[in-house]
């Protein structure tokens, strides 16, 4: 599991894949969360706005993010 520190309230999901390095771009972010393939909390997230806060789970192809 790979720990994410975000110094703002919130951080908006295709932004945090980005971030993180694990796309390369917002379109490639985009799409992997418009095909299902991203889980926060455990729970498949379609929305690329979804606003990600201390604590979430991000999941995404193998990886664990934790955010803090």
């Amino acid at each position: 599991m790979n720990t994410i520190k975000i110094t703002t309230e919130f951080i908006k999901l295709d932004s945090l894949l980005k971030f993180s390095g694990l796309v390369e771009t917002g379109g490639i972010a985009k799409a992997v969360i418009q095909n299902e393939l991203v889980k926060v909390n455990n729970t498949i997230c379609i929305q690329r706005g979804k606003k990600i806060r201390v604590g979430d789970i991000i999941e995404f192809d193998g990886k664990v993010l934790n955010i803090i």
